[in-house]
């Protein structure tokens, strides 16, 4: 195992292989208070456990009587919680005698930042409050007191208790029943990480969309949903026929409130998306395609440190894209392949070697996790895109196939992968790819010069719209029949700057201010920002307000501090209280505050 230096724990001397959580959610106080019971493996002679908490109020802490008597099988423990790391958190350090199991009885903060509590008026429904968790990358520990690394797996069960009137799911097997008692009871039997725990509370109902499939969702949003995400279980069959069977049962989707900081989290067998991705014609359902696929890549083979995170990420995004194209065609998959490397070049131009080395180093060295996963991720499925071509689908499929079924269910690193890669692929095919080729994707930093990049023939016909519009201000020919994909590369590669007649003529053409489409509302805005066009100011500062999907918003803030800042900021202050605690810390380096 790799030393995660995100963790205070120990895993190499004791680990948690099974979780007991006993919840209380008072959303009054805004706050989870309740149990942690872990069981553990211990490892050497040592006797202390070492938790990661994060802004964590410890009740009490006790271990399960080994020899002796109590009245309930418990007895306390000594610990001590150290002083507050600004990205750590704080390490719990207890005393044992190396007992099987230990409970931890404690309080969240109000401000937890893996939590976030929303009043009813931030709800679709507009009655009801609603909760739910981000744990990735290192949030669990605001909620849970754990060994807060991917290296450590565990199981679970919860117990939680709630407003009756709320429904309370988690990354878990919760059924199909959306029958609200107060009082729920789910299980995990499959070992998951720590990101990976999740939990949910709303105004939710369900509605099938297969027979391993549906859809959470709050009463006015679920039937949209449901119509949008209705390919879910094809694109389960397709993955299954590729790279081996789904383990996990159920595959569902909670649909959760605008302010969710990402656009879906991977929970397994409860996938956490956003709704900015309903959007009526299934043009953004790669999101659905990109967390299904965590179903293998991540959730099944673990990163076992944040620094390896293209092996989560990176994989993901190769079988993303391979379900993409079984499900909805090859141009479709070229497009959307086309858009991300174009933004990865894009990022990669201005940046010196040295940057370079930090921003994109080879897949084989690991370099500090930020949070930010757009360079490393994409250079390690552009990575595996090449190995296929070289040797096949025929090929490498079984491959990738035998690597999920080699490392179910286990935490790894980049070395075990290329140990992997050079036993069953490269050995078993020599001088199919070169040792300097190799090199390149593994040790080097950037993309290799030789990776060809991804090309649609629809996009050549956009590119040349746009150049011909910039020319001579001609609008594009049939550009109000342009898929989304088609929208998002003419303003991809637009200039970073429009005049207000350029930006006047396309908006009264295609009418981009005030679009529903928040993939086309977040190119259009940071164009608007970056040229200071206040007529579109309303409508950007609505979007800002009613989104909080970091995706979509921070681009546009980054425009915005670039150009009036102050508005920027007035924005802010009226957008805040919507945002997750995640999305508003970002916002506030973007502005300097």
């Amino acid at each position: 195992m790799t030393h995660d230096r995100h963790s205070y724990a120990e895993p190499l001397l004791v680990r948690t292989t099974h979780l007991e959580l006993d919840l209380e959610l008072d959303f009054t106080a805004k706050v989870l208070t309740g149990t942690a019971t872990h069981t553990l493996d211990w490892s050497g002679s040592n006797d202390r456990l070492v938790l990661d908490t994060r802004d964590l109020t410890v009740l009490a802490v006790e271990g399960e009587v080994v020899d002796g008597e109590s009245a309930d099988g418990w007895e306390p423990l000594e610990y001590s919680l150290a002083v507050p790391d600004k990205e750590l958190g704080s390490a719990l350090t207890i005393r044992t005698s190396r007992q099987s199991r230990v409970r931890v009885s404690y309080r969240t903060a109000p401000g937890a930042t893996g939590l976030q509590w929303l009043e009813p008026s931030m709800t679709a429904g507009g009655v009801m409050p609603f909760m739910f968790s981000q744990s990735q990358a290192i949030h669990a520990r605001s909620w849970v007191p754990l060994q807060d690394t991917p290296g450590v797996r565990f199981s679970y069960a919860a117990h939680v208790t709630a407003p009756p009137e709320l429904m309370v799911l988690m990354s878990a097997d919760n059924g199909t029943t959306s029958r609200r008692t107060g009082s729920y009871d789910v299980v995990m039997p499959e070992p998951i990480p720590s990101y990976l725990l999740a939990i949910a509370a709303g105004d939710l109902v369900f509605e099938p969309i297969g027979e391993r499939a549906g859809i959470w969702a709050e009463p006015a949003m679920v039937g949209r949903a449901a119509q949008e995400f209705a390919d879910t279980e094809e694109m389960m069959r397709v993955t299954e026929a590729m790279f081996g069977p789904y383990r996990w049962g159920r595959y569902d989707i909670l649909v959760l409130p605008p302010s969710f900081p990402y656009g879906g989290m991977e929970n397994p067998r409860m996938t956490f998306a956003t709704p900015t991705v309903v959007i009526g014609d299934k043009s953004l359902v790669s999101l659905v395609a990109h967390e299904l696929a965590h179903s293998w890549s991540g959730n099944l083979v673990t990163q076992d440190s944040w620094d390896d995170i293209w092996l989560n990420e990176g994989f993901t995004a190769y079988v993303e894209n391979r379900i993409v194209e079984a499900v909805y065609g090859t141009e479709f998959a070229v497009m959307e392949t086309a858009i991300k490397q174009h933004a990865t070049v894009v990022k990669l131009d201005p940046l010196t070697p040295a940057e370079l080395a930090v921003e994109l180093p080879g897949l084989n060295h690991r370099s500090e996790y930020h949070g930010i996963t757009a360079l490393g991720p994409l250079k390690g499925s552009w990575f595996l895109t090449w190995l296929e071509e070289r040797f096949s689908r025929d090929v490498f499929d079984p491959f990738i196939r035998g690597y999920f079924d080699r490392f179910a269910f286990r935490s790894i690193n980049s070395d075990d992968f290329v140990s992997h890669l050079q036993e069953h692929l490269l050995d078993v095919h020599p001088g199919v790819v070169t040792a300097a080729e190799l090199a390149a994707w593994l040790e080097e930093p950037g993309i290799p010069t030789f990776a060809e990049r991804a090309a649609s023939a629809r996009f050549q016909v956009v590119d040349a719209a746009r150049t011909e519009w910039l020319t001579s201000a001609e609008l594009p020919a049939g550009a109000a029949n342009w898929t989304t994909q088609e929208w998002l590369r003419f303003l991809d590669a637009a200039p970073d700057m429009l005049s207000p007649n350029q930006l006047q003529q396309l908006d009264r053409a295609f009418g981009l201010t005030g679009t529903a489409n928040g993939e086309i509302a977040r190119r259009w805005y940071q164009i608007v920002a970056a040229s200071s066009y206040e007529p579109a100011y309303a409508e950007l500062a609505a979007f800002l307000t009613e989104v909080g999907r970091m995706k979509l918003v921070l681009p546009v803030y980054r425009a915005l501090a670039g150009s009036d800042r102050a508005f920027a900021s007035e924005v802010f202050a009226k957008a805040r209280p919507g945002y997750h605690p995640i999305t508003t810390a970002a916002v506030q380096k973007i502005l300097g505050q």
